[in-house]
């Protein structure tokens, strides 16, 4: 009968946590069924705070990503027009300035493509690893607590 309890609890406890921290919990120093539960929540309170990182989300990408192609754009456009010097030198310095915005314009809103691409791997990096560190940090307590805890 003891053995049956036992097997339904750690099936309890695999069922009730789905967030990520779903493994079997085995008590290996006798604890109780409330002592283990109150142990699982510790511990998954004590994981859910680690997650939360301490580095900001990464912001301001297509901002960035907008200014740097701007700039490219702009310097691209003054090397193009200096290859052609004959033609280049006869144009007048608006028409020249135009051209540089014009082109400034097109590259800064690729560099926003970019630049929000890359935020975007960023963060789903960042919350790879945020979820890893708790997923970690969940298991680690438990075995402190003298559990052992099978994924």
């Amino acid at each position: 009968m003891k053995r049956l309890s036992f097997i339904s609890l750690c099936i309890a406890l695999s069922v009730s946590w789905t967030q990520g921290w779903a493994e079997t919990v085995v008590p290996m120093k006798g604890q109780s069924s409330q002592q283990t539960q109150a142990d699982i929540t510790d511990c998954h309170n004590i994981a859910a705070s680690q997650s939360t990182s301490t580095a900001p989300p990464p912001s301001g990408g297509r901002l960035k990503g907008a200014a740097a192609g701007a700039a490219a754009g702009a310097a691209g456009a003054q090397v193009r027009g200096r290859q052609h010097d004959e033609f280049y030198d006869q144009v007048d310095e608006d028409r020249k300035q135009d051209y540089r915005q014009n082109r400034a314009k097109e590259t800064a809103a690729a560099g926003a493509v970019v630049g929000g691409s890359r935020q975007r791997q960023e963060r789903r990096a960042q919350e790879k690893t945020s979820a890893a560190t708790s997923s970690t940090a969940y298991t680690s307590c438990l075995q402190g607590k003298g559990y052992q805890v099978n994924p």
